[in-house]
């Protein structure tokens, strides 16, 4: 997972709002295109960027396309946040009346 692609695919109103979409089922391409006011090239082009950066796959099932979620990659930007989270906790100065353990003690 490059982490540029990922952010310039999160960036966007319109990829969030199908993420959020994708989330509750997987969709056929001509149903996410309904689901907004926008052309088929703009909806592809927006499908594009979240495939490129792994957040979809798709599956050709007939004559139709079927998105879903790539759980794995979700599941590693979970991961990585939850590191950065932890990184930043511990460097944080204690807080005043805050005992704070040093090394598990």
């Amino acid at each position: 997972m490059g982490l540029n692609a990922l952010f310039k695919a999160l960036g966007d109103e319109t990829r969030r709002e199908i993420l959020r979409r994708l989330a509750r089922g997987d969709m056929s391409a001509g149903e996410i295109a309904a689901a907004f006011d926008l052309s088929w090239p703009t909806i592809s082009h927006h499908l594009s960027v979240l495939k490129e950066a792994g957040l979809v796959q798709d599956e050709k099932k007939g004559q139709y396309v079927i998105y879903s979620l790539n759980t794995t990659v979700f599941q590693d930007i979970a991961g990585w946040l939850f590191d950065l989270l932890g990184t930043i906790t511990e460097r944080q100065p204690a807080k005043k009346g805050e005992v704070r353990k040093e090394n598990g003690k």
